[in-house]
């Protein structure tokens, strides 16, 4: 009875649109009602599980990437990336799929790439003759790769709910790989796209434009290697790297660049604030859930009926990208992670499969999910920016889709993809 108030109540105030945080916290109340333990447990585990030092990254990378949009750095970016690959077929969404590589190891969120990236590209690319459709599904897909480059503060969230063990240097490291081969995937079919429609080239802009558009990108594009390098060389850690984000982005937003106005500041300010509050919130509810779920031994309940079904780890995987899939379409990121990991982290642990390796597949998965109605968070970002309903953008959607999915693939059968690269930095 316990499992079926559990999972019941929070699927039955999530099917009247009630928001995650709250039907997490409802279900959670509702069950320790039910087994008859003291109601302040659940604002116990909603305490502990956003005392986390390690949780201090998220906003500030969050509040990074919104100075970095406001400051201009994003639009030097594109305009970057727009020089060396302008000039392919359908050039501007080649162009989108490689700012958005750059820019998404800068900002490691999915919804402010297709934000900053999306409000950039989708009214040029439409302007110039490009269909709205595609211009969603290039801008949404090609946000995914922030969620695998580093600083992806999911990858900080999945290292938080497997117990702090795993490495998050080696979780930023293990996503490189991957990230870029989505990339490539992606490129490919928008080429084909575009082929097929007759969209039309850019203008190579010359050498030495290319190499001033270059220079000017620098200060930004060094962000990256800050991060990632202090992060993966030990000298500070994550937490500490995303104040350094911060610190960074406002000396080139106002002091190279003299781009932000102190309007933008306080917008930035008060938008990093805002997505801080509602991420904070759901990982607070989710670890009352998730605490739950332990005391209910659902992680053993659901090995045991793996095991039941299959030993071949092959097919372990197979299931749990289905059941990630499935629930990705109607679930945030966030939770889902929190969630999920304590259930599937011991299951794959028991199969020798690394956790390192899981987490690329996890995050990978379940970005797909971001893009996948009802829920889709960041095909609505683009679909709005558009100015077309998301039903339109889905009709096409699904050469993205099937670049995501077979990339998603390589990922789960080659653990080399993943472990390779942490391997050789460690």
């Amino acid at each position: 009875m316990a499992y079926t108030i559990l999972f019941g109540v929070f699927t039955f105030f999530m099917l009247i649109g009630t928001p995650i945080a709250f039907c997490l916290g409802i279900a959670s109340f509702a069950t320790v009602l039910w087994l008859d333990l003291p109601p302040v447990v659940v604002f116990q585990r909603l305490s502990a599980g956003i005392s986390v030092f390690t949780l201090m990254a998220i906003p500030f990378f969050i509040f990074a990437g919104d100075l970095m949009v406001r400051g201009g750095i994003a639009a030097r970016i594109v305009a970057f990336a727009g020089s060396l690959i302008g000039h392919v077929r359908g050039g501007l969404g080649q162009v989108n799929i490689a700012a958005s590589t750059l820019f998404g190891g800068i900002s490691g969120s999915a919804v402010a790439e297709a934000a900053a990236v999306g409000g950039i590209m989708i009214p040029q690319m439409k302007a110039r003759g490009y269909g709205a459709d595609y211009a969603v599904n290039v801008t949404s897909m090609s946000a995914l790769i922030a969620l695998l480059l580093p600083p992806s503060h999911n990858m900080i969230i999945y290292s938080i709910a497997g117990g702090g063990r795993i490495s998050i240097a080696d979780l930023f490291t293990a996503g490189i790989i991957p990230g870029i081969l989505l990339a490539l995937s992606l490129s490919l079919v928008a080429y084909l796209v575009a082929v097929k429609r007759g969209y039309p080239t850019e203008a190579f802009p010359g050498f030495a434009r290319a190499g001033g558009y270059f220079l000017n990108a620098i200060p930004g594009l060094l962000l990256i290697a800050i991060i990632f390098g202090g992060v993966r060389s030990g000298i500070f850690t994550a937490t500490e790297s995303s104040c350094i984000a911060v610190i960074y982005a406002l000396l080139v937003t106002l002091a190279i660049y003299r781009s932000m106005s102190l309007a933008d500041f306080w917008h930035a300010t008060e938008q990093a604030v805002r997505t801080t509050a509602m991420v904070l919130l759901i990982i607070g509810m989710a670890g009352a859930f998730g605490w739950l779920m332990a005391y209910l031994h659902v992680a053993q309940i659901a090995l045991d009926w793996m095991q039941s079904v299959s030993n071949n780890p092959l097919v372990i995987l197979l299931m749990i990208n289905i059941v990630l899939l499935v629930l990705g379409t109607f679930m945030d990121m966030s939770p889902l992670i929190i969630i999920t990991t304590p259930i599937f982290l011991p299951v794959v642990a028991s199969f020798g499969i690394d956790p390192v390796h899981f987490g690329v597949i996890m995050i990978l998965n379940l970005g797909i999910g971001l893009n996948t109605p009802p829920l889709g968070p960041v095909q609505f970002v683009a679909a709005a920016v558009a100015r077309i309903s998301i039903w339109e953008a889905m009709r096409s959607v699904w050469p993205f889709y099937g670049a995501g999915l077979f990339v998603l693939l390589l990922v789960t059968y080659i653990p080399a993809l993943s472990l390779w690269l942490p391997s050789l930095f460690r």
